[in-house]
């Protein structure tokens, strides 16, 4: 449980730094404590819920096999949601380009 709160903190000193790179490796920090702790547990449990839509991309990383691509997707979507108008979103282009290049691959 002492890492994943090293973790956290690393996470802290490195978020004022250019880019998303706090987010993540505090993210990776709540998993690591969510796993070893009951108490943690239990508080998840409740913020679950009181506020699911926020708890569940913490819930799909802490799978077996966890879907970091498509969460890591999900909450940029959220992000761009929030920030950006709804008649002003630059980046759905690049979206329906990168997803048809996507499909293409997986073909």
């Amino acid at each position: 449980m002492a890492v994943g709160f090293v973790v956290i903190l690393l996470g802290i000193i490195i978020a004022p730094l250019p880019g998303p790179g706090g987010v993540p490796v505090i993210a990776l920090g709540l998993v690591i404590v969510l796993r070893n702790s009951w108490w943690a547990k239990r508080q998840f449990i409740r913020a679950q819920r009181a506020r699911p839509k926020w708890v569940y991309p913490f819930r799909r990383l802490m799978r077996k096999k966890p879907e970091i691509a498509p969460v890591f997707w999900q909450q940029t979507l959220r992000a761009e949601k929030m920030v950006l108008r709804r008649r002003r979103r630059p980046l759905a282009r690049f979206r329906r380009r990168l997803r048809r290049t996507w499909r293409a691959f997986r073909q």
